[in-house]
């Protein structure tokens, strides 16, 4: 009988607390169901010297339970917290990883804004001064501000200006919303500077960038979260899409901040017609795979990457963001199950066809 694949899942915990409970719940099992060994870990869990780890899996009614484990054949990681344990096993040998450290969001932005390949899909973005602020004013109707390392739409306020005055929208860190409304260009800078430092994350820089009018629908913004993942052939595909509709009058779409998730063909095509949405869909799935080459080619391989991609009123195609560790909530919102379950069997299937990779390169060198 072939021994079963062994397949590490790194992430946060403590005690028997996870970062993403369901989600990696879901990932283990659908493991066992392709027929894997597959089992949740953290820093704290890894005995290097006896080649010992302590994985968890789901209890039948709930919770956590842990066992010893057999070293992983690959690790696939799940970490989001950057904290020098976690950092000292990324950069250590012990395991082979399916995907590879990443960057700040500041750093990846100016490397795909210097890519030939991509640049066209990159709002103009630079790190936060008081200076480069008032220059962006000039050039910009609408601006965004925000952390370089935030997730989920926290610390991010959108500049608007209208009429004589500039309307400033954000949510702070806890999601509460902060709005303003000012006349001079002054008052704006000191008013984000304010913002800068109470929304810091860790002495993280914040961003200023080319603000685009997402508005698909009246006073709503919009935007495309689509996911592209490597499949059982190590190839990358295109899981699927759907779009993010933020709450009337909200600066973003975040689903966290009570946004709403929607079938891309239902709001794009409304908006634009079948055949310009069929257009803008084929240029969002192109702009998911030169964007994944690009950044395998600069960081190693990788995974699966959820891209934040804004369609502006004129249907121009923007690339907002890259995520390397993302979500796939916005299927189960829409209820697209199937994709909801595919995105999740992905991540296993492509551990899968590494280990048999590598167990087929031994054969080979065997011989």
């Amino acid at each position: 009988m072939t021994p079963k694949k062994v397949i590490g899942i790194l992430t946060w915990r403590e005690g028997k607390r996870f970062a993403e409970p369901d989600y990696l719940s879901r990932l283990v099992k659908a493991g066992r169901e392709l027929g894997a060994e597959v089992f949740l870990f953290s820093h704290q869990d890894v005995f290097a010297k006896d080649r010992k780890i302590r994985g968890f899996v789901p209890k039948v009614g709930g919770g956590w339970e842990s066992a010893w484990h057999s070293w992983p054949q690959i690790v696939i990681d799940r970490y989001r917290r950057r904290v020098p344990e976690y950092m000292k096993l990324r950069h250590s040998n012990l395991f082979d990883f399916a995907n590879s450290p990443f960057s700040k969001k500041w750093r990846v932005t100016e490397l795909l804004a210097n890519d030939a390949r991509v640049k066209m899909w990159i709002p103009e973005t630079y790190v936060y001064s008081p200076e480069k602020l008032k220059t962006m004013l000039r050039q910009y109707p609408i601006l965004y501000v925000k952390p370089g390392n935030g997730t989920g739409g926290k610390s991010i306020l959108k500049v608007s200006a209208r009429g004589k005055r500039y309307e400033l929208q954000g949510r702070d860190k806890r999601y509460a919303r902060k709005n303003a409304s000012l006349q001079r260009a002054e008052e704006v800078n000191k008013w984000v500077r304010k913002w800068v430092t109470e929304q810091r994350i860790s002495n993280g820089n914040f961003l200023v960038q080319q603000g685009l009018n997402l508005e698909l629908l009246p006073n709503r913004v919009t935007d495309i979260r689509l996911l592209i993942q490597k499949n059982e052939k190590g190839q990358w595909s295109v899981t699927g899409c759907g779009v993010r509709m933020g709450e009337s009058g909200s600066s973003t779409s975040n689903l966290h901040g009570g946004g709403r998730a929607i079938p891309f063909h239902r709001l794009v095509t409304k908006r634009f017609g079948e055949e310009r949405a069929q257009q803008i869909l084929r240029e969002c799935h192109h702009m998911a795979h030169q964007v994944a080459f690009v950044l395998e080619e600069k960081f190693g391989r990788m995974m699966e990457f959820g891209l934040d991609i804004g369609v502006d009123v004129d249907g121009k195609s923007w690339l907002i963001e890259v995520n390397p560790k993302p979500g796939r909530e916005i299927f189960k919102q829409m209820k697209a199950m199937d994709l909801y379950a595919e995105s999740i069997s992905r991540p296993v299937q492509f551990a899968m066809h590494l280990i048999e990779e590598k167990e087929g390169n031994r054969i080979r060198l065997a011989k």
